[in-house]
């Protein structure tokens, strides 16, 4: 995505309904972010961007958060892709999240409640400051969202694939750039 010029990439790693899996299941992917973790390490230097990870990391071990504190410190204002790893990440926990804290804020008497509106959730999400999603490109042959990005990619075009995530290649994803071009996004209106 970096080679082509993507400003801002968001993967799914772990979800808020993940921890229904089994433990064994849970604790090989924590161990495969461990290892991704330990790689970014050994790299750090080699390459540009910013690493963000969205969602609500509390649950997750204190060596993981440390070490995604780490990483995001290390790699906050460099040039190039921004990309967002959702891990504990639940599009409708997100949106929960930024009304609770927008209803705080009107609570406390910092805004008025006709204050909120799209642009405060928006500024009260874990992506605030990024643009909305333009593309959702969905692998593994499902033809649902599963609760990711709900309030970012409202107006995002929609390509399915079946293909696995980890069998996910360069080409894969110029196949889903290349039905992305084929769209006509009018955003409500009637197109050109």
């Amino acid at each position: 995505c970096r080679d082509i010029g993507i400003e801002y990439l968001t993967v799914y790693a772990f979800s808020t309904e993940n921890w229904k899996r089994p433990q064994e299941e849970i604790d090989a992917i924590m161990n495969l972010l461990r290892d991704y973790l330990d790689e970014l390490e050994r790299h750090s230097d080699e390459d540009e961007g910013v690493l963000r990870f969205i969602g609500d990391t509390a649950p997750l071990a204190e060596d993981l958060r440390l070490r995604i504190d780490e990483v995001q410190a290390r790699t906050a204002g460099r040039p190039g892709i921004t990309v967002n790893i959702a891990l504990n990440y639940g599009g409708r926990a997100e949106i929960v999240r930024a009304v609770q804290r927008a209803a705080e804020l009107a609570v406390s008497g910092e805004i008025s409640p006709d204050a909120v509106d799209e642009a405060l959730v928006d500024s009260l999400l874990y992506t605030a400051g990024q643009p909305p999603v333009d593309l959702i490109i969905r692998p593994s042959g499902e033809q649902r969202l599963s609760n990711f990005m709900l309030w970012q990619g409202a107006y995002a075009e929609l390509v399915f694939m079946d293909v696995l995530w980890p069998d996910f290649a360069p080409a894969d994803l110029d196949r889903a750039l290349e039905e992305y071009q084929r769209r006509s996004r009018r955003f409500g209106g009637i197109g050109s």
